[in-house]
């Protein structure tokens, strides 16, 4: 078990010769077990927060990282050993298109503590059945919807059945009642401890789970709250 921690956060990019804060001077830090929302505008820096808590980019300052308590004291743990304990589902899909459903995932599946082939396949088959899509293996990402793919990346994502899930914007392009279906595959994700860290706009969710709610405005947290609404500050 592993609470994740981000102390004074900043992630800089370069814009017209100029140098600007994607995220600023960010303290956050995120329980195990919590189901946590970022929310705020587009270009609030939802997605480089969450890239920077799933470790595939590093901050320009501040730190990130995940501790574990041992013999009463914290401890922090490894960035190797990081990456194998958060799934994440990016923005932009990074499905390769020239190879099936089935082989865009084996090479996850094979990480984990299960590398015989009949495991692979069967646990291949598993995540995607439990994201309502079975009989997908076979399939190119084209020949799926966009709503279809984002499901895919999230069965990628709890192959190895991860403590930790960061998922940026993986309501998009879905219609309500999978949404419903993926908030409910999520809640019992959390009830096994998992913690839950997801970027979205779905408003009327987010209203009605009532989870904690991390708002951002220009790369900066300017809410967080406990059993929140969206764009709750206080």
């Amino acid at each position: 078990m592993a609470d994740l921690k981000l102390e004074q956060v900043s992630k800089y990019y370069k814009h017209e010769k100029k140098m600007v804060a994607a995220v600023h001077e960010i303290d956050l830090t995120i329980q195990q077990g919590e189901f946590v929302f970022v929310t705020g505008s587009s270009g609030a820096g939802k997605s480089t927060l969450l890239q920077l808590m799933a470790g595939e980019i590093a901050p320009t300052h501040g730190s990130v990282s995940l501790e574990q308590s041992a013999g009463g004291k914290r401890i922090r743990i490894t960035k190797s050993r990081r990456k194998q304990l958060i799934g994440y589902v990016p923005q932009v899909s990074h499905l390769m298109r020239q190879r099936t459903i089935a082989e865009n995932l084996y090479p996850i599946a094979r990480m984990g503590r299960f590398s015989r082939t009949q495991a692979v396949e069967e646990r291949v088959k598993k995540a995607l059945s439990m994201v309502g899509l079975p009989d997908v293996g076979r399939h190119y990402p084209v020949e799926l919807s966009q709503g279809e793919c984002r499901r895919v990346e999230l069965a990628r994502a709890i192959l190895n059945s991860p403590p930790i899930l960061v998922l940026d914007e993986l309501t998009a392009n879905l219609d309500e009642d999978v949404i419903w279906d993926l908030f409910h595959l999520l809640s019992e994700f959390q009830k096994h401890g998992t913690t839950i860290v997801m970027a979205t706009h779905a408003k009327i969710f987010v209203n009605m789970m009532r989870k904690r709610v991390i708002t951002l405005v220009d790369g900066r947290v300017f809410g967080d709250v406990a059993k929140g609404r969206y764009g709750d500050l206080f």
